[in-house]
This record gives structure tokens, sequence and C-alpha cells, in this order.
């Protein structure tokens, strides 16, 4: 089962994955509440999947996305956006994500990304 890492500023956005993941077999090996911290575990924690929101505080989603890429460039990160991001939705594929999802979260088309991206 794959091995998650949730980078979300939002204390209830990340419990709120948590649940997801975890409920359905998947391992969440840890959180991170801005992009430094989320690259930093990313590097000690080795993940197969990466949530990454968008908008958070030190170094925001896109910028922590370019810099896991560069560290591996076959990475799985699915990008978490709030309404109304679509020139950072842009950025961000442009820079590698796999996949996005919307808040509010719906379960269904959470399981669905990561089961998509866990098939590869």
């Amino acid at each position: 089962m794959a091995k998650i890492l949730i980078v979300d500023d939002s204390r209830t956005s990340r419990k709120i994955l948590k649940n997801i993941f975890e409920n359905n077999g998947y391992e969440v090996v840890g959180e991170a509440v801005d992009g430094k911290d989320g690259v930093e575990k990313f590097i000690k924690l080795d993940p197969d999947i990466v949530t990454l929101d968008i908008t958070m505080p030190v170094l925001d989603g896109v910028s922590a996305l370019k810099e896991i890429m560069n560290i591996n460039k076959n990475s799985k990160v699915i990008m978490v956006t709030a309404a109304g991001q679509q020139n950072n939705v842009l950025e961000a594929i442009k820079y590698g994500a796999s996949e996005f999802v919307t808040k509010p979260f719906e379960e269904d088309v959470i399981l669905d990304v990561v089961s998509r991206l866990t098939e590869d």
C-alpha cells in the first residue's frame, strides 16, 4: 500500500486527508505544515505519494513541487487547490504535478486519484 506525505498548512485539511487515507488502508508516513517542511520530510521519509497544498506560508506548493521534482523527477505529487487557483494549477502542471484535487475534499475523488497513481 502506498506511503503518503500530507503537506498542508491547515490542520483540519491534514486531519481530513489522513482519515480518508488511513480508513482506506494507506499509510500516512508524515505531515508537514508548509512547503519547506514538506520538502524536508519528503527527503527524509521517501513517500510514494505527496499531497501538496498550493497556498502555504514559508514555501508555497508550486515552489515545493519544483524542489521535490528536482530531487526525484518521478515523484507522484497531488496538488490540493481551492477554487479559483487556475494560474497556479497550470504552473504546477508545467512543473510535473501528477494530479489535482480541490477543497472541500470528496473522499471518492481523492481515493480515485491515489489509486490511479499507485497503478503505474
